[in-house]
């Protein structure tokens, strides 16, 4: 990395090898781990990024209470970043407590392609999930364990480690797939689903309005002190980016007796614009954060994942 001219490091620090039984006892290794891989970064003049969970959660979270899906979650992984914050924190000034929060509830809890492979028919085929109200309950509880562990942060360290902490979210460039207003209007309503859905509780204290229209009960509520928590909680957002989605209005999905997150939207997306071949224009990056100082003002970003990922 120092010879090609990198000045910064992004890793995640695994949850599982640091605290095996998710609470309690620190693994002597993996802290030696850490502490190793910092330091060596730090000996060759590149700044390490720490992301304290991507996707892996101590399996004995998941046997006791389903992880993500239960609120005991949120102090367990407070009380871990306590940990890193406590152990790193003298060398590592950016933190990243969440890598994608929002496809991983899709990805794990909708479809069932991530761990931890939860879902239902007819939106997926799974031993075990429901795709009709996991994806928003997960949501929900990792924007309060979120909120939770910078709140801590700020009032702990920050002060005297003089970092940073922020949250990632995936985004795509959401396109209308023609110049119609039903198009038009159902791709602000994919913009509210999948970057609203986290931006909208960090910036105003609660979830899109067109979220809370067509998810109806579903969707979980903030109380007030969650809210107040909420709002300013990062002093970044790291983007992971990959590609544009055109977006064609679906009214249809709309009749469905039951609907997962994504016939909530009432939209279909697709890669291309009518034609056989995956486009990743550049151009779509910038249309991201033209729309991010649109909607949520010059808020500090890192670009953690852009190219194209095929």
């Amino acid at each position: 990395m120092k010879e090609t001219g990198l000045d910064a490091f992004r890793f995640s620090i695994s949850w599982p090898r640091l605290i095996p039984n998710g609470r309690g006892e620190v693994n002597p290794k993996g802290l030696q781990y850490y502490n190793n891989l910092i330091n060596e970064l730090l000996d060759y003049g590149i700044e390490p990024h720490a992301t304290l969970c991507q996707y892996d959660l101590p399996q004995v979270l998941e046997d006791e209470y389903n992880g993500w899906l239960s609120p005991q979650i949120i102090d367990d992984f407070t009380a871990y970043s306590d940990v890193c914050f406590r152990e790193f924190g003298d060398r590592v000034t950016n933190w990243t407590t969440l890598n994608e929060p929002n496809a991983a509830a899709l990805l794990g809890y909708n479809i069932g392609h991530a761990p931890p492979g939860r879902c239902s028919e007819p939106f997926g085929n799974c031993p075990n999930g429901n795709s009709v109200t996991e994806p928003y309950i997960v949501g929900h509880h990792s924007l309060l364990a979120h909120s939770s562990a910078v709140s801590l942060y700020r009032k702990k360290y920050q002060e005297k480690q003089h970092g940073v902490i922020g949250i990632n979210i995936f985004i795509y460039d959401f396109v209308p797939l023609t110049n119609s207003t039903e198009d038009t209007t159902a791709t602000e309503r994919a913009m509210a689903f999948y970057t609203g859905w986290f931006l909208d509780p960090l910036y105003h204290g609660d979830y899109p309005d067109v979220m809370k229209k067509n998810a109806g009960s579903k969707l979980p509520k903030f109380s007030n002190n969650q809210s107040e928590q909420l709002i300013n909680s990062i002093d970044f957002l790291g983007v992971n980016y990959y590609s544009i989605m055109y977006v064609k209005d679906d009214p249809q999905a709309a009749s469905s007796n039951e609907r997962d997150f994504l016939a909530d939207i009432c939209v279909k997306t697709t890669y291309t614009n009518n034609s056989t071949i995956r486009y990743v224009p550049p151009y779509g990056l910038q249309g991201v954060l033209e729309y991010f100082k649109q909607y949520y003002g010059n808020l500090p970003i890192y670009i953690h994942e852009n190219g194209c990922d095929i």
